[in-house]
């Protein structure tokens, strides 16, 4: 530890520098330890969930509802987002506010993290004002933004060289899960913090997998929304060539919801999509984004997704059609302009 040069038992603290978002293309090879909890964590008393002070920095279609049902259970939390607005909501719930992540890491014990992609989770952490310079030993950093691996190990490392624990937690589940706490944590990192944030983690989801070290989450996160993007796209043809053949869309649904190829997205989303109505609880773009990113995990390993990359253009050709803000549903428009302009 560096020590003043005029009154040598004072130790220096040097603020890290905020590093930059972009980063090399990795060769990742991942190894893992899986732990799985069912709402095994016996969650403890209102009373005791308060005396762990919460942080929570994005206040979007995913962060704002894990937010409010930390609040409702009794938990003491401070809130921050880029636009101070959709802070609102929670401060009139009981949330405290703080201008920056900076300031809310300071204050708080254990922050959580849900931004919208790669760039931001890293600016949010490591930029100007960043997590990174109010974190210090003894507290916890969970970020639970979907992101590549690299980016959650650079995070992770800015966090732990601090002193800090850091946990990668991405979730599986959209604003309706959200809502209800029903969300699926796929974590890796510090097992001390995961014991830690467990009793969080179960207000806010159904259920929590420990994956071992950092980046195991981010890739299983990015798997299984690989999978969801190419199901939905399937999904999308099949009701565009039930249409097509003279078939009642509607009744291919509820054929698919009572076999063996059902999944609940299928049921939820195909009456909408039969409307051409798309209500957002995932957003395309962050969907499209999503498949990026597990198409960058494949080549990375050289393992061949042709179907993914496939689909990934689908998500494409609907972001260029101004569909960016629906639903990922919506990528069934690009399977309708396709079919016109092949007529």
């Amino acid at each position: 530890m560096a020590l003043c040069s005029i009154c040598p038992r004072i130790p220096l603290r040097f603020r890290p520098k905020p590093i930059s978002p972009f980063l090399s293309k990795p060769q990742i090879c991942l190894a893992y330890r899986v732990y799985s909890s069912l709402q095994s964590t016996t969650p403890s008393t209102r009373d005791e969930l308060g005396t762990v002070s919460i942080g929570f920095l994005g206040m979007g279609i995913m962060g704002s509802p894990m937010a409010q049902n930390l609040i409702k259970a009794g938990c003491d939390v401070t809130v921050w987002n880029r636009t101070k607005s959709k802070c609102d909501p929670l401060v009139g719930l009981g949330a405290k506010y703080k201008s920056s992540p900076e300031e809310v890491t300071a204050t708080c014990d254990l922050t959580f993290a849900m931004l919208a992609d790669p760039e931001s989770a890293i600016d949010v952490a490591c930029g100007k004002n960043g997590a990174i310079f109010g974190i210090s030993s003894g507290k916890g950093y969970v970020d639970v933004s979907t992101v590549d691996v690299a980016s959650s190990i650079l995070i992770s490392k800015q966090i732990k060289d601090t002193g800090a624990l850091f946990l990668e937690a991405p979730v599986s589940g959209s604003k309706k899960p959200a809502e209800d706490g029903q969300l699926i944590f796929l974590t890796a990192g510090d097992k001390p913090l995961y014991e830690k944030a467990a009793p969080f983690l179960d207000i806010m989801g159904k259920s929590k997998f420990y994956l071992g070290e950092v980046g195991n989450g981010a890739a299983m996160k990015l798997v299984v929304n690989m999978i969801m993007g190419s199901m939905m796209a399937s999904f999308a043809e099949g009701i565009l060539l039930s249409q097509k053949v003279g078939l009642d869309p509607n009744v291919l649904v509820e054929v698919v919801s009572q076999g063996a190829i059902n999944a609940p997205m299928y049921s939820l989303k195909g009456p909408s999509m039969i409307k051409s109505v798309y209500p957002t609880a995932f957003p395309l773009k962050h969907q499209q984004k999503d498949m990026r990113l597990a198409l960058g995990l494949a080549e990375s390993v050289s393992q061949s997704t042709p179907i993914a990359a496939a689909a990934n253009e689908l998500y494409k050709v609907a972001k260029s059609y101004g569909l960016s803000d629906e639903d990922f549903s919506a990528v069934i428009e690009a399977l309708k302009a396709a079919k016109s302009r092949e007529a």
